[in-house]
């Protein structure tokens, strides 16, 4: 029997239904993500474990959440799945506040998952750095594409739903990226400097076990700054009071539903402070119901002064 034909190993999650989308749609890196693809109700994601390659299938069926996974590390995945879906989340944000009231009641269901896997978010995450998501999903995709291993399973398998699916670049492979390879991917000097850096320093990083030991860690490396440290935080260690400091849009988004105006990075802190150790989750609910502001003006073109060719 071929990889791609066996059956795989399978649980459920007892009652975890309904975070599928909040909590793998947080991990995907915009449309046409290889790591991560959605089809009908389904979810498949890819990842490297600590015991090996993986495949994981995501499903709801009835309360709970049916998983099917593939791989060295299929076990390992099955294992963590509940960290995935936030099931150790119990964090409940109590507030007066109108509008977050009204959030948490019209989102009882969610969840700051963890995915315990630091660099997995960490470098693509150094990408995204000072460029629209656009781009850096593009270079990210890409990279991935033309580098990326296979993932285990039926990504083997042509027609099946996961067919083409591809792991995300391990630390290695990061940082034996050449600097003309990032160039056509459109990632500049500065981003690949960073990027080859930190992946040279993943066996440490994959040692912080807590948000505020990785927080320094994080930031201790060159050109690692708030805004990268918070978003590996929230993806592989589900802090919820990780917020986005540092986003163009996000401060923008919370100060908007929290006053009414749109304020910078240092008036929505001085907003968020009373929710300290829940800010993350804060931004969860404003992002998935809060007030949004309107759009004036042209959309921006994307930059094209770097050569792109693969």
């Amino acid at each position: 029997m071929t990889l791609s034909n066996r059956p795989g190993a399978s649980r459920r999650l007892p009652g975890a239904a309904g975070r599928l989308d909040a909590c793998l749609g947080r991990l995907r890196r915009g449309p046409g993500d290889p790591t991560h693809r959605r089809v009908g109700e389904v979810w498949w994601r890819s990842c490297w474990t600590p015991e090996g390659s993986a495949l994981l299938q995501l499903r709801d069926d009835g309360d709970d959440v049916a998983l099917r996974a593939w791989g060295e590390g299929a076990e390992w995945a099955l294992d963590q799945a509940p960290r995935l879906l936030g099931c150790h989340d119990e964090g409940r944000l109590e507030t007066s506040h109108p509008v977050l009231r009204e959030l948490v009641h019209r989102f009882p269901r969610l969840r700051v998952g963890a995915t315990d896997l630091v660099c997995e978010s960490l470098l693509p995450s150094v990408v995204e750095q000072k460029v629209t998501g656009a781009e850096a999903f593009r270079a990210i995709h890409r990279l991935t594409r033309r580098l990326g291993e296979p993932a285990p399973g039926p990504a083997g398998t042509r027609g099946h739903p996961a067919e083409g699916m591809r792991l995300p670049l391990r630390p290695a492979q990061w940082a034996g990226i050449a600097s003309w390879d990032y160039l056509k991917a459109g990632v500049d000097q500065r981003r690949a400097t960073t990027l080859v850096g930190a992946a040279r320093r993943s066996r440490a990083l994959e040692r912080t076990l807590t948000s505020s030991d990785a927080d320094a860690a994080l930031r201790s490396l060159p050109g690692i700054g708030p805004w990268t440290s918070a978003r590996t935080r929230q993806q592989a260690h589900g802090d919820p009071d990780a917020w986005s400091i540092g986003d163009y849009h996000v401060p923008r988004q919370i100060s908007l539903a929290l006053c009414g105006e749109e304020l910078d990075d240092d008036d929505c802190a001085e907003l968020l402070e009373p929710f300290a150790g829940q800010r993350y989750r804060v931004e969860l609910l404003v992002l998935l119901g809060g007030p949004r502001r309107e759009r004036r003006g042209p959309r921006r073109s994307l930059p094209t002064h770097l050569p792109t060719r693969w």
